[in-house]
């Protein structure tokens, strides 16, 4: 089943406003600590969580074009830090400034969809 991800909706008048998509499994993922310079990549499952230092990085779903299964993905993610939401949003793998996680010590960002 195909249907236009909401984070491409989201960003109309872009070339990502009408890309059908399909839902991967799970998302690989990096998180940096920019004080050690610790870098952890992380493959999570759809409602699955990671813990990098003080975070908690949960992932809603991945999704991406059928024709670009490896070089794109939208991932919906929830991160929380004692608690706290600093980030809640999709994240976009070739664009991931566009809803960037604004965090003083960790960035966190999807690099694919994954299959496993």
């Amino acid at each position: 089943m195909r249907f236009v991800c909401a984070c491409c909706l989201a960003l109309a008048g872009t070339a990502f406003a009408q890309t059908a998509t399909d839902r991967a499994p799970g998302a690989l993922l990096r998180a940096l600590d920019k004080v050690s310079g610790e870098v952890v990549d992380f493959t999570l499952l759809n409602g699955g969580q990671a813990r990098m230092g003080r975070l908690v990085v949960s992932l809603g779903e991945c999704r991406y074009p059928p024709d670009n299964q490896q070089g794109e993905a939208y991932a919906w993610l929830q991160v929380q830090e004692t608690g706290d939401m600093v980030f809640s949003g999709w994240m976009i793998a070739s664009s991931p400034a566009l809803n960037a996680m604004d965090h003083p010590r960790y960035d966190v960002w999807v690099l694919r969809c994954s299959n496993s």
